[in-house]
């Protein structure tokens, strides 16, 4: 592939260090990390650079996201950056048997619930007990003022899509509670943004 096919998300520069941060004490020793919804594939290098001691596969059900994420791969060829595959969130086959955590970076708002849903629902399939999995995101969160941004956000997105919009976080913790998560940490990032990790219940003995 040749370089012009790479896309750029702006966003990606300003929030990829802090997402990093926070991925560095959540994510497990080894294994391999399924990333849903990679866009661009500019957080998929950048975090496949940054935590070698991990394979990162990226995938989106977009072929032209691919394209990206492939020619972003050609750009600094690294073993641990897995080629693109295609998953469909909301889809119950997703092509992969297991993963040892699950990354997904600004999908649940500007997608159809029914994703959100197929997510938690690809969750269970694929992560072991106490595996983590971790969102990125702007979200509604109850006890907080909401922040007239996001508010705005919200409003634009429904303009597009009326399926789309900023998520309160409850809606999402409820349905990942449904599939054995528990809500363990919630972060303040930039502009409004929060990192969200859930983890896999442990097996009851």
């Amino acid at each position: 592939m040749n370089r012009g096919e790479r896309r750029h998300a702006p966003a990606t520069a300003r929030n990829r260090e802090p997402i990093l941060e926070v991925l560095r004490r959540i994510l497990p020793a080894s294994g391999t990390v399924l990333e849903l919804a990679s866009g661009t594939g500019e957080h998929a290098l950048f975090m496949a650079r940054h935590l070698g001691h991990l394979q990162w596969q990226p995938s989106d059900p977009d072929p032209s996201a691919r394209e990206s994420i492939e020619a972003w791969r050609h750009s600094e060829p690294l073993d641990n950056l897995l080629p693109p595959i295609a998953i469909d969130a909301a889809s119950d086959d997703w092509g992969i048997a297991s993963a040892a955590a699950m990354v997904c970076i600004n999908m649940i708002h500007i997608s159809p619930w029914a994703a959100t849903e197929g997510l938690m629902r690809g969750a269970e399939r694929l992560l072991s007990p106490s595996a983590p999995l971790y969102l990125y995101g702007p979200y509604f969160i109850d006890g907080r003022p909401r922040a007239p941004s996001n508010e705005a956000f919200g409003d634009s997105l429904r303009a597009r899509d009326p399926s789309w919009g900023v998520r309160d976080l409850s809606d999402v913790e409820n349905v990942a509670q449904g599939r054995g998560f528990v809500l363990e940490e919630v972060v303040d990032m930039p502009a409004n943004n929060f990192s969200v990790i859930f983890r896999r219940r442990s097996a009851v003995p």
